[in-house]
């Protein structure tokens, strides 16, 4: 039987999303962005004065970085484009190296260079022909491949290891990261999780990697999508802390607020059964844990 929910996951942005993902604490403008990916929305959540605004898009939106410039990078199905929030103007930076009529881009993020990097999902889910892509300089470059679902993103502290999951092989890797040149080397698996079991019940599932964040002390965040839980895992992917959450499917998690003690978690409604969602009315809004390590903050495109 499923735990309860810890008390202390509040719930911060009440309006729900089809599929809320990507959660960025913006380092300049302290308010939180996040995606609804299948209702092609971008949203700004100002945790100080309550407001909630949002952008409706032609593409599938995926993800969405801070750029120097003041305006964001977006990841979307029909490629990378610099956008700005106060005209809603769209810039294309970089086609889609794929084809979007079954594959579009995922989770991304900046690593501490300023390079932007991003995944994809193929979305028919076999076989494993989704990657990795890591665009600076105005070049969109293919660094990684052999997955079906990209998620994870994230790196070390130091900024010396780089994590990146499978969500649907139950798979979180872990890369040997270059900061000056940006490769990769030293593939290995840094945390593993058992699969779905057989006839699909989910109260005895523990979720499969979806989204993550890394904090101060080097752990490593993951949001397990149809576990209902957020799981802290040590730098040698020992699990320390398990969040039960009031929600079956998390998305990923964000560190927020001035002081980055603020976990935001994006949650997802889409093709949940009717009897679940009765029962977990904040499934597609945001949530929020108050922790005791801070998180690291966004990197912000420089290139």
């Amino acid at each position: 039987m499923t735990l309860p929910a810890d008390p202390e996951v509040k719930i911060a942005v009440a309006e729900a999303s089809l599929l809320g993902e990507s959660p960025m604490w913006h380092p300049r403008e302290q308010r939180l962005y996040y995606c609804d990916i299948p209702g092609q929305r971008l949203n700004r959540f100002d945790p100080a004065s309550g407001e909630l605004v949002h952008w409706s898009l032609d593409s599938d939106v995926a993800s969405c970085a801070p750029m120097l410039d003041g305006a964001l990078l977006l990841a979307m199905r029909d490629g990378l484009w610099r956008f700005d929030t106060a005209s809603s103007r769209r810039t294309r930076l970089a086609s889609p190296p794929y084809d979007p009529r079954n594959e579009r881009f995922n989770d991304g993020k900046c690593d501490p260079q300023g390079r932007f990097w991003v995944g994809t999902i193929y979305e028919p889910r076999d076989p494993a022909i989704a990657s990795l892509h890591c665009y600076s300089a105005g070049k969109l470059e293919r660094r990684a491949d052999g997955i079906t679902v990209s998620n994870g993103l994230a790196w070390s502290p130091s900024g010396r290891t780089m994590y990146w999951s499978d969500t649907t092989a139950h798979t979180v890797y872990a890369f040997d990261f270059d900061g000056a040149s940006g490769a990769l080397t030293g593939r290995r698996v840094f945390a593993r999780f058992g699969g779905k079991p057989h006839g699909g019940d989910l109260e005895t599932y523990g979720g499969r990697p979806d989204g993550a964040a890394v904090d101060v002390e080097g752990c490593y965040w993951v949001a397990m999508y149809e576990g209902q839980r957020l799981i802290r895992l040590s730098p040698d992917g020992e699990m320390l802390r398990e969040v039960r959450l009031p929600v079956r499917c998390a998305t990923m998690p964000c560190f927020g607020g001035a002081d980055l003690k603020t976990i935001y978690i994006t949650t997802a409604k889409l093709n949940r059964p009717a009897d679940e969602l009765a029962q977990q009315p904040w499934a597609g809004c945001v949530l929020a844990l108050k922790v005791d390590v801070p998180g690291l903050p966004a990197h912000m495109f420089e290139a």
